[in-house]
């Protein structure tokens, strides 16, 4: 009896999925034939073939995307070698062919781009909208690759069950064409759905006994435990049902293709947490309706994990995929440095007094640290205060510092638009870049989406938000609130804010201009700038 685990699109090609290849390691533990297939690497390979970009294309072609169309595979070709290293322009160059040749496909209201994928007439948080595309109703544009490629290779296998992992937003709409094309196909076929965003909807299903026609199961939060319980076909199993504590942190990824990922070297996602230790933030869905519950791999033995899969995968390099790397993790990794010799990794972590320990910053660079996200989120106290951020500018001024001067790169988030913010807040965000420009590696701006139960709407919101509703009646599983802040700055101020002044400050526009395209942090450990 095989298993299949899905992982559908659409999401940045970058690297190999962690939770698949979590869920096939804890099959296999239990003796269960399991298999992987990336459909979302795979779609893109699919969409990216010169015959189909050009029937897609049409007869009528113009320069530039003649250009497009001729400069395509060897764009492709290079940003999967080292080669796409030598030049951050030519990188740039062969990212901009791929991303304008996806454009091709789909109707005017779909859009697919290397980063994301969305629709203009169906919404992932709606349920009539996604049994439509159950149903076959409705359509997205992988679905001629789910046709002609991927249920044929489904069918061949003859799995019987099949788990859809969906993560993010980007997924849902395809990830239910998909499913609803499995349904019909194979009507006696076990289908089971999990993942980010189903556990972010928990409440919601719950509540109002939503079920999908597509799927048999949902599982909310980890699935370690529980589906090979579903492929070993127990019986009497409830539709929706809670994955509880077990968490594992070892993957399996023996069933991924290294080399076809969309990255000019290959690199590997791995976790030393789930969740977030924090919780504090009031802005963040993990406060207030965590997907996970918070576990830590045992910090003594991360860095052996690290060096277990670089023995079984030669690759060395690391994406640490935490919300925040727990300090204890940093501190083993930090004192392991030399045995860690030759790997290399990046991920997010706070920024926690730790980091300005003597020695410390250094001790992770020659352990293999090449960058670190931090999310900074804005220049003044009293907004990070109030959004029980836990951070303080100072400490924040001194860790970029740091970072700086070993070598370490920064990738600094920051969220304008928060409840309560003003005009003079924004500035001293402004203030803060552009003072400490030398030292922020990379950026990413943003305007705050409230999230749906977020505490920031009750009691400790009362004096910054006026009113809040959620987005649209007509998406009940939307996961965000529109708001109408108490001081009359609120997200279309922010906007204009970000527009006229922040992307108008020279400093900011060279951090920015710094970032690779549409990969973002996944790729800009690849072109640190140098100190």
């Amino acid at each position: 009896m095989t298993t299949l685990l899905l992982h559908p699109p659409a999401l940045k090609p970058g690297e190999p999925p962690l939770g698949p290849a979590i869920l096939l390691a804890a099959l296999r533990r239990h003796g269960i034939d399991s298999r992987v297939i990336d459909a979302n690497l795979r779609a893109f390979l699919y969409l990216l073939q010169p015959k189909r970009l050009a029937t897609a294309a049409g007869p009528v072609l113009s320069t530039a995307m003649k250009r497009t169309l001729r400069h395509a595979p060897d764009a492709l070709a290079l940003l999967c070698s080292p080669g796409a290293l030598d030049s951050f322009p030519r990188y740039r160059t062969a990212v901009g062919y791929l991303n304008r040749a996806l454009g091709l496909y789909g109707e005017s209201a779909e859009r697919l781009t290397l980063g994301d994928y969305s629709h203009g007439t169906l919404s992932e948080f709606a349920p009539a909208d996604l049994e439509r595309l159950a149903s076959g109703e409705a359509s997205t544009l992988f679905r001629d690759y789910f046709e002609n490629e991927l249920l044929p290779q489904i069918t061949a296998m003859k799995p019987c069950t099949v788990a859809v992992t969906v993560n993010y937003r980007h997924q849902v709409l395809p990830a239910f064409e998909l499913a609803g094309m499995l349904r019909q196909l194979a009507p006696g076929l076990r289908i089971v759905g999990g993942g980010g965003m189903f556990t972010s909807w928990r409440g919601m299903l719950r509540e109002q006994d939503c079920r999908f026609s597509a799927f048999d199961h949902i599982v909310f939060g980890p699935g370690e435990a529980l589906l090979p319980r579903i492929a070993s076909g127990e019986g009497g199993l409830a539709y929706f049902l809670e994955g509880g504590n077990e968490i594992d942190f070892r993957p399996d990824f023996g069933s991924a293709d290294l080399g076809d990922y969309f990255s000019p070297l290959p690199v590997l996602p791995v976790g030393a947490s789930r969740g977030c230790y924090w919780q504090r933030c009031l802005f963040c869905p993990e406060a207030a309706t965590p997907t996970h519950p918070y576990a830590a791999h045992p910090a003594a033995d991360f860095p052996d994990l690290l060096l277990d899969l670089r023995r079984r995968y030669g690759v060395s390099r690391f994406h640490l995929t935490d919300n925040a790397i727990p300090v204890a993790a940093l501190r083993r990794l930090a004192a392991r440095r030399d045995d860690l010799a030759g790997i290399i990794w990046h991920g997010f972590v706070r920024f926690e007094p730790a980091l300005l320990e003597p020695g410390f910053v250094e001790d992770l660079a020659v352990a293999g640290c090449t960058m670190l996200q931090l999310g900074l989120e804005s220049g003044s106290q009293e907004v990070l205060d109030r959004l029980g951020k836990g951070t303080r500018l100072d400490d924040a001024a001194a860790v970029l510092e740091r970072l700086h001067r070993v070598g370490i790169a920064s990738y600094v988030y920051v969220m304008l638009g928060t409840p309560g913010e003003t005009e003079a807040d924004a500035e001293r965000t402004l203030g803060f870049l552009e003072e400490h420009a030398a030292r922020i590696s990379f950026l990413n701006i943003s305007i705050m989406n409230l999230p749906r139960e977020s505490a920031l709407v009750g009691e400790g919101g009362e004096t910054e938000i006026h009113s809040s509703v959620l987005m649209d009646d007509g998406q009940p599983l939307g996961l965000y609130r529109s708001f109408k802040p108490a001081s009359g700055w609120g997200r279309g101020e922010a906007r204009r804010f970000l527009r006229r002044r922040l992307l108008a400050s020279s400093a900011v526009r060279e951090i920015l201009n710094r970032i690779p395209p549409w990969f973002t942090s996944n790729h800009a450990p690849f072109f640190r700038p140098s100190t």
